[in-house]
């Protein structure tokens, strides 16, 4: 296996104008096709800053923005820039390339099973397995005749494997069907080859209509306490023309969390915070999301990442409690970042702001957040702690950690890839795809 090594020197090469440009990222683009675009301007460097905790702030509606704007394009050749000095911005990180040539690369993660397997999404519909850093020659899932990829944020979105899937063998997918619309659905491991899903055990979960292409969100996780969450954007068009972040009578602009052992296709927990409330869907982990396309729980505290992708001006990062009981309300459309919505005033009752933001318009900005995950690995102790997440249409780096009562954010660097997901090895290590590239790359320090 070849490993190519790009360095990350913390510098940032910006680019201005995000604001009246949207993303083709998954998270956040229209149908169009991606083109290259031109390396990014350099900036001064960043210093790191320090966000006090938010107080809970429910929520007054504003109308519903325009359509969200024409995104910028993904860069076609990986680079990374980065480093100041001083608390976080003073980290030093590279990429090495784990393996590439993959088609739209959406997703990474592994099984849990002991293997140190890793497992790669392709929008399209396949799921490839790299052990030891090859790709096998024939793809561990293969759901191209079901899945709907023609829109930029539509094909199969993530997988999660059970939580005993060593001995159960049972995985989830989520993808967008023929018809564009949400599907949840579980696979078995064929019983003799470790190495191929049985086509024939399938067996749909939940579906979701999806009257717009875009937000669609599409990971799914288990949590610590081996529910299944589920990822769900508003519906998109743009600026929630329907109303379904604030709505509790439907599943967009949600987090889900199921439980999938108890029956079939799933039950919900007894325990989730809208369960026997009149007009409200059971299901509804926490609501007033956009899109939220990437989340992730960190595995030694069990507090959750939420990075939700905004409308036309900010980026946002929530973090849940592991002690959290749900319900939160994560304010869209009433609230986008730490701002009211198109208005100059709102209601902030009950509503839980960000814990970090990022603007459009800033030279730090962007357009398109990819949330990644705390990193909990053993190779690189100056990361731990740490949560990484990047823009999609910039590449900028950002790293966010708890400082006592309040978060340090800062951009540590910017990479030249497109980054459509973060995801974790067995041991906690983490990677990036590049869905433009079709690379997989390994987060390292140094």
């Amino acid at each position: 296996m070849s490993v190519r090594v790009l360095s990350l020197i913390v510098a940032a090469a910006l680019t201005a104008g995000c604001a009246s440009q949207s993303s083709t990222a998954p998270g956040e683009p229209t149908a169009s096709p991606i083109t290259a675009t031109t390396a990014p301007t350099p900036a001064p460097p960043p210093t790191a800053t320090l966000i006090p905790t938010p107080a809970r702030p429910t929520a007054t509606r504003t109308a519903a923005p325009a359509a969200t704007p024409t995104p910028i394009a993904p860069s076609a050749t990986p680079e990374v820039v980065g480093a100041a000095a001083g608390g976080l911005v003073s980290l030093r990180v590279r990429l090495e390339l784990i393996a590439e040539g993959f088609s739209r690369p959406t997703h990474v993660t592994s099984a849990g099973d002991g293997s140190d397997r890793l497992f790669v999404v392709e929008q399209a519909g396949r799921i490839w397995i790299l052990r030891d850093g090859e790709r096998l020659a024939e793809p561990f899932l293969d759901l191209v005749p079901l899945v709907g990829s023609a829109g930029n944020e539509q094909g199969l979105l993530s997988v999660a494997f059970h939580p005993r899937f060593e001995e159960n063998g049972q995985l989830f997918v989520n993808y967008t069907d023929l018809a564009g619309d949400t599907v949840v659905a579980r696979y078995t491991v064929d019983a003799r080859n470790p190495d191929q899903v049985d086509p024939r055990s399938a067996m749909t979960v939940l579906t979701v209509d999806q009257p717009a292409p875009n937000h669609n969100g599409g990971l799914l996780a288990f949590g610590p306490d081996g529910m299944l969450y589920i990822g769900l954007g508003d519906g998109g068009a743009g600026g929630d023309p329907w109303g379904n972040g604030q709505s509790l009578e439907t599943l967009l602009g949600k987090l889900l969390r199921i439980d999938v052992d108890s029956e079939e296709p799933y039950a919900v927990p007894p325990d989730n915070p809208f369960v026997g409330q009149e007009g409200a869907r059971p299901e509804i982990w926490a609501y007033g999301l956009r899109n939220p396309w990437r989340f992730a729980f960190d595995r030694l505290t069990g507090d959750l990442y939420i990075a939700d992708v905004g409308q036309n001006a900010l980026e946002e990062v929530h973090v849940q409690p592991a002690a959290s009981p749900g319900g939160e309300n994560y304010g869209w459309d009433t609230m986008e970042g730490n701002t009211c919505f198109r208005a100059a005033e709102c209601d902030q009752t009950g509503l839980e702001l960000p814990v970090a933001v990022y603007s459009h318009s800033s030279p730090e900005g962007g357009c398109s957040i990819t949330g990644g995950h705390v990193y909990r690995g053993a190779q690189f102790p100056a990361l731990t702690g740490i949560y990484f997440y990047t823009d999609y249409c910039t590449g900028n780096l950002w790293a966010l950690r708890a400082n006592g009562d309040g978060w340090e954010n800062a951009l540590i660097g910017s990479i030249a890839i497109r980054t459509s997901s973060f995801g974790e090895d067995e041991a906690g290590e983490l990677y990036l795809t590049d869905r433009s590239g079709g690379g997989l790359y390994m987060l390292v320090a140094g």
